[in-house]
Order: C-alpha cells, then structure tokens, then sequence
C-alpha cells in the first residue's frame, strides 16, 4: 500500500502525530480548579474605636481571623450586613458609609455622605442602604451594590429647621421608619421608587424621641422618650396606623437620676410575649406585655441600663450599664424575673452580642482592650480576645432578622 500510495502513508503518519500530541496534553494537563467555597455563617465584626478599623472574627473557633483598616472615626459606629453575609455596611460618626468584605478584609466601597451619623439600615431585600444623620438632619438613601445615592430625605419639621434622625429601622416592602429627636414626630419613608419617597408623618408623639425598635415579627415600633416618662408605639398592621402613648410616668413622681448615658432600644429587648426595656434616670428595668402594651413588672438592677438584651431563645436577658457601673453585666432569668448572676468582665463594658443560637455571649470592654466569650449556661470566661478599645460586637445573624 505504501508503495501504490505514499501521499495515504503520509496522511496516517500525520493523523497518527496529530492524535498522540493530543492524547498527551490531556493527560499532562492540570486539573481544572475547584471553587473553594467559605461559609459566613459563624463570622461577625468588633469594632475598635480607637484605631478605626474592624476585626473579623469567628464564633465557632472564638478567634480574630483579620482586621480591615481605614474606616475613619467609629466612636458611635454601627454595622447592617448584605443577605449574603459576606458584606457589610459601616456607618461612621464622621458620617462616611462603608461597604467591606470581610473574606477579602477590605474596604470595597466608601461614600463620605454626611457631617455627623450615628447608624444606618438594609432595605427587606438587600437592594438599598439607608443612612440616619445628625447632620444634616435626615436621611440618605443609597444603591446596595455600589453605594451610589439614590435618594436625599432631609428632616425639615419647620421651614429651615431640620431634626437629629434616630430610631431607623427597616420594615417589610422597602419601607424605612425614623424618629426625629428634635421634632417629637416618627416618619415613615415608602422606597419602593426610592428616586421618588413617599413619606408618612406622626406628630406630636412625644417629646424628644432618642431611640426605637422594632418587633421581631415587624409589627410594632417603640421609641423610648428622652423628654418625659413614657414611650411612644405605633401598630404598622393596623388598617390606619397611629400613635399610643404607653407607660406614662413610668417614675412615678419620682425625681429621676441624671443620665450618663442614652439607653439603646432593640428587638433583641423582646423574649416571648413581654419586652424588656432600659428605664430612663433609674435602676430599673420595666417589663412590659406585649399583648396589651402594660408595665407588669420592673426589675432593680445595678445601675443605670444602655443595653437590655434578650437571649435569641428568650430565656434570659443580659444589662450593661452607665457610668459608674460600667464594667458590670446583670442577668435576668425571664421566669422568675429575678438576677441570677452579675459579671464583671472589664472596665467600660459597651456592647453584647449573642452567638446565633445563644450559647455564647461576646462582651466588649473597651478600657479594659478586650472581648470577652461568656458561656450562658455556666457563666464561665470561654476566651479573651485583645482588641483595642472594643465597642460595637455585630455577627453575621443579623442578615435575616428585622429591624437589625
């Protein structure tokens, strides 16, 4: 055959090379890579102050895994995560807004969007950010992807003046609700169009409304009145909201105690059926039904509460205090409504956080230049971590919860 047909020959010769160059690359080839999935589920973020900048860290192995720099002044900061849990957004007292990564440890994006903020929220599905401001007075609506703005609410209550915003929280279908300190009024902004807001005014609901939550089911807002005895709620599912006024001097004549430090209201203040709340100028803690909005209880306490925090199943609430209790912790067994324990953890204790199912409570003391891992059955010291004066502990769990 080669002799009748050498152009075949060579055509065999050229296929027969041709197949065992490429035979070859296939068996030389490396292996294609393999996406290494990471789970967010059990990290969180402790702000350090003092340096402005973030530590990551991880619930499970209670372990500072890295830090993200250059986030300005976070003295009051605050931190609302992405439905991803991968990303979060910092509000800065200096008024930046951040958007960071903590698998990468970076700052992905950063806005300076006001003189003076004090916290911000996350829109039910993760498309808008909005940040509540001192100054100016209002609030700012931003894209969640690239922190573009999309919407500048300014709190003007009387031509040329504008109100401190406090109290923001997020409510279902792209609504956002606010107080304003200097107004005694709540807003409620409907940013379904967020270019075009549509805004619901409250008025005269109180006088200097300083913090609020919002019901884990999304139901009703509470702020807690600075200006007198007393707080302000409005059922959001009623066919014609308005506002109640519910425990109306609450002091009972008394003369209350100068205040330190403003109370911080939450959802995480509700365990079952009754809400645990910081009352104003005393050494007390009001318990509160929640079906009928009556005081059925107050609890003595240490000192003077900022943060009263509920357990995520309820069973106990956690209390830190102003000055000069600040580097004690009470627990409240929500049963018998009695302390069952007072910690000391380190000096100037200023925030709490629970791991997602409430084994573990992070406290931060900031004097004290750590974070410390407290069992909740127990009350044994679980781990330290160092950390340059600590203040605001947020974990990835907040992604699906209302109001956080």
């Amino acid at each position: 055959m080669n002799k009748k047909r050498p152009w075949l020959r060579a055509l065999w010769m050229s296929a027969s090379a041709l197949l065992l160059t490429l035979l070859g690359a296939c068996v030389s080839a490396p292996p294609a890579p393999v996406t290494r999935w990471v789970g967010t589920g059990d990290l969180g973020l402790v702000v350090e102050r003092a340096d402005g900048r973030l530590q990551v860290v991880n619930t499970s192995s209670r372990s500072v895994l890295g830090r993200i720099e250059g986030l300005g002044d976070l003295s009051h900061a605050s931190i609302v995560y992405a439905r991803d849990g991968l990303h979060a957004y910092v509000f800065g007292r200096d008024g930046a807004l951040s958007k960071v990564n903590l698998g990468e440890r970076r700052i992905v994006a950063r806005v300076q969007q006001a003189g003076n903020s004090i916290g911000g929220a996350i829109s039910q599905d993760g498309r808008l950010v909005v940040a509540q401001n001192y100054q100016p007075g209002g609030i700012k609506v931003f894209d969640a992807q690239t922190l573009q703005p999309l919407a500048d609410i300014p709190a003007e209550y009387a031509p040329g003046k504008f109100s401190r915003v406090v109290g923001l929280a997020d409510l279902p279908g792209q609504r956002f609700i606010y107080a304003l300190f200097d107004a005694d009024e709540i807003w409620v902004a409907d940013l379904a169009d967020p270019r075009v807001p549509k805004l619901q005014k409250f008025r005269n609901i109180g006088r200097q409304p300083y913090d609020a939550l919002v019901t884990p089911d999304g139901r009703h807002y509470i702020a807690g009145l600075f200006g007198e005895d007393g707080l302000a709620k409005i059922d959001l599912w009623a066919a014609e909201p308005c506002v109640e006024r519910i425990l109306g001097g609450y002091g009972r004549g008394q003369e209350p105690l100068p205040v330190f430090k403003m109370p911080h209201l939450r959802g995480w203040a509700v365990a079952g059926r009754h809400a645990y709340l910081p009352a104003i100028g005393r050494h007390e803690v009001l318990v509160v039904d929640t079906e009928t909005w009556r005081e059925v209880a107050r609890i003595p306490v240490q000192g003077q509460p900022v943060f009263v925090m509920a357990r995520p199943d309820g069973r106990q609430v956690w209390v830190n205090f102003a000055v000069p209790d600040y580097d004690r912790v009470q627990v409240i067994d929500t049963q018998t409504r009695q302390i069952v324990q007072t910690l000391s953890p380190g000096k100037a204790v200023l925030h709490m956080e629970f791991t997602p199912r409430g084994e573990a409570v992070w406290i931060s003391s900031r004097d004290a230049n750590r974070v410390s891992v407290i069992d909740t059955a127990s009350f044994a010291t679980l781990a330290t971590l160092d950390s340059s004066s600590p203040s605001g502990i947020f974990f990835t769990s907040r992604a699906g919860k209302v109001g956080l």
